[in-house]
């Protein structure tokens, strides 16, 4: 009887051991191998960095003669800078995690133009430094690396500790899918790709793994958060030299959602003086609690502004009238937004937040880096809300000013690369590193393509090389360029350093298109991108059909390709209170008008060689300038406008990579790209 127990006993531990393995133990050797930092090498030997070339002197003739830039554009005390807002170093658990190992003083450095290696050992370097910077690592880690280097941990705490800090993207999904909200049952028969209102629980203090076990582990974390929060502060001090590179001091706000999304928001401050604490999710569960406990601890001189991103996998909550957890905004509420929140990031690693075809947008170019398909009926997640993109929140503030009497998503553009890489700025589609450390490095690991898998285990569907924010300010200083951002004179680029001007008045003078000194020259009473400009009564009573005028300036980055077009996109609401969009072209390359049945440019026939990435010199434009008027204006409408420059096509990243390798580029993604700025929008008002 004895030896019959024994047998089953044994043959249950032999079962145990056998499923842990199967189902735990085999796919995190297979992650590791796949993904990790020691296979890394194995991986980078497969690539040949020697068959790409950077495309610097691939630049249009018209460059070599003498052709504006940006610092032509440098007028009415503004100058032109360069940054990033949104970057993660291996103090963020997930990049951490993922394998990054580089710190919060090496991304300083790479800001200022030093060479760094990837967790995969590919070398990373910015063709040209940036001016400003913000390091945005998660909130919600700070304190658990402090106290993981405690002595006298428990065995449960040593353990948590080398689960979160052990590189491995399958111990990453493990970990997170303990954090995340719970997941909501659609209703198909409410419209698709539209956010109801739904009661998620946040998560607790005590989510982070490494903060869950041992008597006093919360607290102690809690007391090591202000001590992470204080090194961010001392840190950005000592690498802040104005007029060289100015350092914003900021972190992520990162609520967890459901099968990886995000509504997340990064806070950014304007001097050194700043709360003892910096607020995570752990503290408060939603954006309405976020402003109203940055309003209660930043005092005296302390100033802050929040940007959301990734409004695309924010599951159609950034432009919805609910948090994530089910609270309705009052008043009051958008009062906050609208006070805090003047920028919204429109383009980064994880896809084009501007609009998407078929998700309540028709223009050809919201089919631009999009990585998530509509939503059908009843789903509540993974796909593409209308309330999940830039556009239609633009309209959407258009609504509530109806109702409320003012406007709270009047907000301007930047672009960043939320890389978790530790290198800022690092946005080149033929020099792109990945975002995600070692996962993402190499090549090989890059192009690894899955339809079923994860967003960070497929970089060839879910991931672009990111973009830059590009800011108006009359000097590189940490007030100067918070201020442009409060202003929202700033615009988004996704990538190339396109210069770009645009203005609204009601009698700018004709001629300043071929006026050199044009931003000099525009009258008082002109609005720069961000601004709002006011319908003088005679305008509403007098001149009804009569447009203010638009004028736009744009010059190629010399790096890069030629411009092809110019466009205006208007988003505007009628006496129904129905809105509308429309997409007109306005400037076009080589000569060329403006074909008036369509309102688009004819096609410049510019080509990009597969082979090696080559591109037309011979087509497209240096600059692109041109004063225009909305035919269809009416003055009774609230309306917005913004600009959208593109460039010539060139070649994405996963193009680039395919060279490397000696193979044809992927067929699961477009081979080229349509590089292209987005100016913030200017709004045509009448109300106060």
């Amino acid at each position: 009887m004895l030896k019959k127990i024994t047998l089953v006993v044994l043959a249950v531990l032999v079962l145990s051991v056998g499923f842990i393995a199967v189902k735990f133990l085999f796919p995190l050797y297979t992650a590791l191998d796949k993904a990790g930092p020691g296979s890394a090498p194995r991986d980078l030997a497969l690539q040949d960095d020697s068959r790409v070339e950077a495309p610097f002197g691939n630049a249009h003739p018209a460059l070599a003669e003498g052709q504006p830039s940006s610092e032509n554009m440098t007028a009415r005390g503004t100058k032109l800078y360069w940054g990033e807002l949104h970057l993660h170093t291996t103090e963020s658990f997930d990049a951490s995690i993922m394998g990054n190992k580089l710190s919060i003083e090496d991304a300083y450095r790479f800001a200022k133009g030093e060479t760094l290696k990837t967790a995969g050992g590919e070398a990373m370097q910015l063709s040209r430094p940036l001016d400003f910077v913000a390091i945005t690592d998660h909130a919600e880690g700070f304190g658990t690396r402090t106290h993981c280097q405690e002595t006298g941990l428990s065995l449960s705490e040593r353990a948590a500790c080398w689960l979160a800090n052990e590189p491995n993207p399958m111990i990453f999904k493990l970990l997170v899918d303990r954090v995340r909200g719970a997941e909501i049952t659609g209703d198909p028969s409410k419209p698709a790709g539209v956010y109801q209102q739904t009661q998620r629980t946040s998560p607790k203090p005590g989510s982070f793994p490494t903060c869950r076990f041992g008597h006093g582990s919360l607290e102690r974390c809690q007391r090591n958060a202000k001590t992470d929060w204080a090194k961010y502060i001392e840190l950005a001090n000592q690498y802040n030299v104005p007029g060289e590179l100015t350092t914003l001091i900021g972190y992520e706000f990162s609520p967890g959602l459901p099968a990886q999304g995000k509504h997340h928001r990064n806070i950014i401050f304007r001097t050194e003086t700043v709360p003892e604490r910096a607020i995570s999710s752990l503290d408060v569960p939603n954006a309405i609690t976020l402003w109203q406990g940055l309003e209660a601890t930043c005092s005296g001189d302390c100033d802050f502004l929040t940007m959301p991103h990734n409004p695309n996998k924010a599951w159609g909550l950034t432009y919805s009238p609910y948090t994530w957890d089910g609270q309705a905004y009052t008043k009051n509420d958008w009062r906050l937004r609208q006070k805090y929140e003047p920028q919204v990031e429109i383009f980064q690693v994880n896809g084009a937040q501007e609009c998407a075809l078929g998700v309540g947008a028709t223009d050809e170019e919201c089919a631009f880096e999009q990585v998530l398909d509509p939503c059908q009926p009843g789903e509540t997640t993974g796909c593409a809300f209308k309330t999940g993109f830039v556009r239609q929140g633009l309209k959407v503030g258009l609504e509530l000013e109806q109702s409320l009497g003012f406007n709270p998503l009047q907000t301007g553009f930047i672009a960043a690369t939320d890389s978790h890489n530790s290198n800022p700025g690092d946005v080149e589609e033929w020099d792109f590193p990945g975002a995600v450390g070692a996962v993402t490095s190499s090549a090989t690991r890059r192009l690894r393509y899955n339809s079923e898998s994860a967003d960070y285990q497929s970089t060839l569907k879910f991931h672009t090389s990111g973009g830059l924010a590009a800011v108006w300010a009359p000097e590189n200083t940490r007030e100067a360029v918070f201020d442009a951002l409060v202003r929202r004179e700033t615009y988004a680029t996704s990538g190339p350093r396109i210069a770009l001007r645009f203005y609204a008045g009601w009698d700018i003078d004709p001629s300043v298109t071929s006026d050199p000194n044009a931003i000099e020259s525009l009258n008082d009473n002109a609005v720069p991108m961000g601004g709002v400009l006011k319908i003088p009564a005679s305008e509403a009573t007098n001149q009804k059909n009569a447009s203010p005028q638009f004028y736009v300036w744009a010059t190629q980055d010399a790096m890069d390709a030629p411009l092809q077009r110019l466009q205006i996109i208007k988003g505007w609401i009628d006496k129904q209170g129905k809105t509308h969009e429309r997409v007109v072209d306005i400037a076009c390359a080589d000569g060329a008008s403006v074909d008036p049945s369509n309102q688009r440019c004819p096609d410049n026939n510019a080509s990009v060689d597969l082979n090696n990435c080559s591109f037309s010199i011979d087509s497209g434009a240096s600059e692109l300038k041109t004063l225009w008027q909305d035919p269809h204006y009416n003055p009774e409408q609230s309306a917005f406008y913004y600009v959208r420059a593109l460039m010539n096509p060139t070649c994405r990243w996963s193009t680039y990579d395919a060279i490397r390798l000696n193979q044809p580029p992927s067929p699961h993604v477009p081979s080229t790209i349509q590089e292209r700025a987005w100016s913030s929008p200017i709004w045509i008002s009448s109300n106060d």
